[in-house]
């Protein structure tokens, strides 16, 4: 049974989960479906990846096959920076649960701190970065942090249409910040994090205040090439790094178990994905074993303050961005 960690919140959550950024949509039901029957109880979904009915489907199949029921999955997603404003927030979640097919989140994120002007799904959905469907502006809206967080809290406190709430892509001012204001403190905060950004002072940061971190990206530059992303292609593949592959060798582990485990055994929760059965389950299977204190230094030690997923990676820097 994979470990879980438990969230502030009082709910258990698999420190191992399945994401579902870049899971294509005409394969994502079958891939939802596939890695239920390999194990795994978390799936890490978002409005921003557009897969949500399909991820929805997948579950259904399994529930309906009798592999597991509701309670058993624990159903994450994300709200995208389109809808910040208060006003948004509970019916963007709702659609968004209706697309799933279920009832209530497990955990609800906010995706990035950053709100953007509303786009209505009606018009574009996923709505994405720009304002126009040229992709030519960016324009952000007047919603603050305090005004989405309370909303968030609103999702647990009135509809019951998430169980737990968090944050995604923040660092520790904003965290702090929201701290002053919050009702319901965030039980996570997901972020880039792999042996090229370690990020060791926001991990004390967050853990000081009782808050979850989960790791996306665990593999490094290996989910950004394919994004044809310059910096991806000019790092070293993680699982071709000559300290990884000296500590898989050493375990009789692959690099990827390697470099799972090393976030596991620091108490972050990772969400890796494959198409792979067999990766699926050797995935799954990377909180089975430990990496001695040297290693995993060793493995810290790699950091070069690497990031890849931050906005501006995304769209070409003389786009306009007009702040409302």
């Amino acid at each position: 049974m994979t470990p879980t960690v438990k969230l502030n919140s009082g709910h258990e959550m698999p420190l191992v989960g399945f994401g579902l950024w870049k899971v294509d949509n005409s394969t994502c039901a079958d891939t939802v479906y596939k890695a239920i029957k390999a194990g795994y109880r978390l799936f890490d979904g978002a409005c921003d990846y557009g897969n949500e009915a399909e991820c929805g489907a997948g579950i259904r199949r399994a529930i309906e096959e009798g592999l597991v029921t509701r309670s058993d999955l624990f159903i994450v997603s994300k709200l995208w920076n389109t809808f910040h404003e208060a006003s948004r927030v509970e019916p963007i979640c709702r659609k968004q649960l209706a697309d799933w097919g279920i009832d209530y989140f497990d955990l609800y994120l906010i995706h990035f701190p950053v709100a953007l002007e509303y786009i209505d799904p009606s018009v574009r959905y996923p709505p994405g970065w720009f304002v126009d469907d040229a992709g030519t502006e960016i324009r952000s809206s007047k919603a603050t942090i305090q005004e989405t967080w309370q909303a968030m809290e609103a999702l647990v406190q009135d509809g019951g249409l998430a169980r737990s709430i968090g944050v995604s892509n923040f660092q520790a001012q904003l965290i702090y910040d929201l701290l002053r204001y919050a009702r319901i403190k965030p039980a996570t905060l997901q972020i880039e994090h792999h042996p090229y950004l370690v990020q060791p002072l926001l991990l004390k940061a967050a853990v000081a205040e009782g808050i979850t971190i989960t790791a996306y990206s665990s593999f490094g530059p290996a989910g950004f090439i394919e994004l044809d992303m310059a910096r991806a292609k000019q790092a070293t593949p993680l699982m071709e790094e000559a300290t990884i592959k000296k500590v898989a060798e050493k375990l009789g582990k692959t690099p990827a178990q390697v470099l799972l485990r090393w976030a596991t055994q620091r108490g972050v929760a990772v969400i890796p994905k494959s198409s792979s059965e067999t990766r699926m389950k050797e995935n799954l299977e990377s909180s089975d074993f430990d990496i001695v204190a040297e290693d995993l230094e060793a493995i810290s030690s790699l950091n070069l303050g690497l990031r890849f997923n931050q906005p501006t990676n995304y769209f070409p820097t003389d786009k306009l961005w007009i702040f409302g």
